[in-house]
């Protein structure tokens, strides 16, 4: 059976049961609106599925609309059913998450055009260098960037690190000794050609 058709069969329709779930929950019963949650979790799941086309964030979004739910519960009006109610905090939850979803990807686009506009073209020295870095032990390359690159000292860099001053400029001397080698080497390699 389509999970939409079970959705119209059972879900939409409000019992008794229901609204004293509901009135349970307002007096601060956990385990009512447990049950109203098991009783709407797959009709929420599969609008927010639909919505976003991803099972990961439905399940978020799932999640959110029955916290939203439960903090707005004092404003629900029996006039109308729950499940409408309920079905509408889900849908308000999925075209926020649509509208940050499109400002994010907006902001990635202009970021990267701004990138692109300003960075200088790639050198080959620049490439040379980056190629070197990969090729430094990892503990090495990280206290070689940190105080190479991004400018911390090397107290800055080892409580980053999580190892002593000296431990950090130790492992500078070390990574700037086998970058000298890597790159004098591509050097000669690049002479010889």
């Amino acid at each position: 059976m389509r999970l939409s058709y079970r959705v119209k069969q059972g879900c939409m329709v409000e019992t008794e049961e229901e609204r004293d779930w509901v009135k349970q929950s307002l007096q601060g019963d956990d385990a009512a609106f447990a049950a109203l949650v098991l009783r709407y979790q797959h009709m929420i799941y599969s609008v927010a599925y639909r919505m976003t086309g991803s099972l990961a964030e439905a399940e978020d979004l799932t999640q959110e609309a029955f916290v939203q739910a439960f903090r707005q519960l004092s404003s629900y009006r029996a006039e109308a059913r729950f499940s409408s109610w309920l079905y509408r905090i889900a849908l308000n939850q999925c075209l926020n998450w649509q509208k940050r979803r499109q400002r994010i990807e907006m902001l990635h686009t202009e970021w990267g055009r701004r990138q692109e506009m300003t960075s200088e073209p790639e050198t080959q020295q620049t490439r040379l260098v980056q190629e070197a870095l990969l090729k430094l032990n990892p503990k090495q390359r990280a206290a070689i960037i940190l105080t190479t690159y991004d400018g911390l000292s090397h107290a800055q860099a080892a409580r980053v690190l999580g190892c002593s001053e000296t431990t950090v400029s130790w492992r500078v001397f070390a990574a700037r000794a086998k970058l000298k080698r890597i790159l004098g080497r591509q050097q000669k390699a690049k002479n010889d050609e």
